[in-house]
């Protein structure tokens, strides 16, 4: 199975436990690959409203371009939404957190593991 399956696998398994749990939940066909900023998943439930960038990795870490969060950042405040970065590494729960939860490095943002664990929200706080 090819990485973008991968991804879009996991982005459908969230958009199930996001309408299982109450939300609205769409996934963003294309998105990263259009010229307008557009995240993974838009979310919404009781007036929240979510843009989530979703990460699937094997590996012990992820790093995110610098654009894509500047992207998801703009989306974001243009849309009134909280933006959301969600990841799930192998033999993990999906873990949730803030832009400003990401470690910023010279060229992209990392997160991994245990940085997830710390803190990110696992799916039923994110909820």
């Amino acid at each position: 199975m090819s990485t973008k399956s991968k991804g879009t696998n996991a982005e459908r398994d969230l958009i199930h436990k996001l309408w299982a749990n109450g939300f609205a939940a769409i996934r963003s066909a294309g998105s990263g690959s259009m010229k307008y900023p557009s995240p993974d998943i838009l979310a919404a439930k009781g007036g929240r409203v979510v843009a989530i960038e979703c990460k699937v990795t094997k590996d012990q870490h992820k790093y995110l371009e610098k654009e894509e969060i500047e992207d998801l950042r703009k989306f974001a405040l243009i849309f009134n939404a909280e933006p959301s970065i969600a990841v799930k590494f192998r033999g993990e729960e999906w873990y949730f957190l803030g832009l400003n939860d990401l470690r910023e490095k010279e060229r992209s943002f990392m997160v991994d593991v245990c940085l997830a664990k710390e803190k990110g929200k696992l799916f039923e706080h994110f909820v």
